[in-house]
């Protein structure tokens, strides 16, 4: 079922998937930590084609292929491909496709677009992010985070707070949510950022409990977990960006007021939506969380390979 396969959107992914990926990644930790040499990818090579900017996503990926044994080729910045003479993103695919690569990893600005790489390609498309549309890995990995922190993810509490229309972690981590017990959702955002209504009538066929909220204040001491998501400035035009930049900063001094302070995570990069003075806190587990990404992507290229 998993070998070979292409990872195009967190709604391929049942709960038993979520649950054995999971079992793997927290597998494949404890050999890594136990300083153990994997050689389970020797001889197979991932290729990373990301015609947008990424730093967790894309090296979390080639860390994960060589600590697993594996080789790995980057396309490259733009400016040093035949990107910068005009090519196409799919003839690029297709060319790279023709060497054999036994993973491709794509990210792109256009949502769909990696769908459409599967089509194209051969060998099995990982989606890092698709324009404003899905990051199902992501999803994957905060799911883990939220399991090594709180021991479980049937009755989770979370408040997902921000960009909710245009962050693409939101819907894929809606969607891996939705396969569990007893979860309530609260989006907490200005309404001119409300998460999408895809998003939400797939919530609804699932029976997710969700609520839209415009205040932090109203959710926080009902949260097992805060998500904070930074404002997708690249989609977004200046005024609109201008306008609701700075709608909600997680500080030390905010979270301060609160008996009960939930865990805190976020996608990372982050911009002014949540200080540093935050780090301090116990519950500031977002640096955790993206050395999570590492173990789970690691799983998820074990199961695409076979190995």
């Amino acid at each position: 079922m998993y070998k070979g396969m292409d990872v195009i959107s967190a709604l391929q992914f049942s709960r038993s998937d979520v649950e054995k990926l999971i079992t793997i990644a927290e597998e494949l930790r404890r050999r890594v930590e136990n300083g153990e040499k994997l050689e389970l990818a020797k001889g197979r090579i991932l290729f990373t084609a990301f015609f947008e900017p990424s730093t967790r996503t894309r090296l979390s990926f080639q860390f994960a292929m060589a600590k697993l044994g594996g080789n790995v080729i980057d396309l490259g910045p733009e400016e040093v491909t035949s990107r910068a003479k005009g090519e196409s993103p799919e003839d690029t695919l297709r060319t790279v496709d023709s060497y054999d690569p036994d993973i491709i990893v794509v990210r792109h600005r256009e949502p769909g677009f990696a769908a459409k790489a599967a089509e194209i390609c051969r060998a099995p498309v990982v989606n890092a992010g698709d324009g404003y549309n899905e990051h199902p890995t992501q999803a994957l990995l905060d799911v883990y985070t939220i399991w090594r922190s709180l021991g479980r993810i049937d009755g989770v509490t979370i408040g997902v707070m921000g960009d909710l229309k245009y962050g693409r972690t939101i819907s894929s981590l809606s969607y891996i949510l939705s396969n569990f017990r007893d979860v309530t959702i609260y989006f907490i955002s200005p309404q001119a950022l409300r998460p999408r209504e895809e998003v939400l009538k797939i919530l609804d066929q699932r029976r997710t409990r969700y609520e839209l909220l415009e205040k932090p204040d109203d959710a926080m001491e009902k949260l097992n977990i805060l998500y904070v998501t930074r404002l997708q400035k690249e989609r977004m035009n200046p005024e609109e960006y201008e306008r609701l930049k700075g709608s909600y900063i997680i500080t030390y001094e905010y979270l301060s007021r609160f008996k009960k302070i939930p865990m805190i995570m976020h996608p990372l990069p982050r911009v002014w939506e949540l200080t540093t003075d935050v780090d301090v806190l116990p519950q500031a587990i977002y640096f955790e969380q993206a050395k999570n990404g590492l173990y789970m992507r690691m799983a998820l290229i074990k199961i695409i390979l076979g190995v």
